[in-house]
């Protein structure tokens, strides 16, 4: 087959796509195996599997109080929602601990999180800029009338 730079062009633009498809959604796996005997002799054992996955995207909406944060991913425009735990953990760039409190909508963020049944489980949630950088000043102007 002759190849041609419209061939070339199409070959980089179908690795791209894979590459960047997985950038998107790196998996983990972990699994775990117990083997426990009894007094009997009889031996037991039992295995777990857990895929940790890591996303990039942006913070739609957080309310404290409930027990999910939707935000909009790469990979998708409408937002998707997230659950998190009371051991879901926020840092910013430099592993320094966030308060929830400081989470706003608009926040880009990572996030690691694993797939528990229909649920999808944040563990950790890193802000890819420093909370400085998220404060916003409010100025209020007063007009008098002469």
């Amino acid at each position: 087959m002759k190849q041609t730079p419209l061939m070339k062009l199409l070959a980089i633009g179908a690795v791209s796509v894979v590459a960047a498809s997985t950038a998107f959604a790196q998996t983990t796996k972990e699994s775990t195996t117990t083997t426990t005997s009894d007094p009997t002799g009889t031996t037991t054992s039992s295995s777990t599997s857990t895929s940790t996955l890591d996303g990039t995207g942006t913070i739609t909406t957080y309310s404290p109080g409930t027990d999910y944060i939707q935000m909009r991913t790469e990979a998708s425009t409408a937002p998707v929602k997230y659950y998190y735990s009371k051991n879901t953990s926020i840092v910013d760039p430099t592993g320094a601990t966030v308060e929830w409190s400081m989470l706003r909508p608009d926040m880009p963020v990572r996030y690691t999180y694993v797939k528990e049944g229909d649920r999808m489980v944040i563990s950790k949630i890193t802000l890819t800029k420093p909370v400085t950088e998220y404060k916003k000043e409010t100025t209020t102007t007063t007009t008098t009338e002469h």
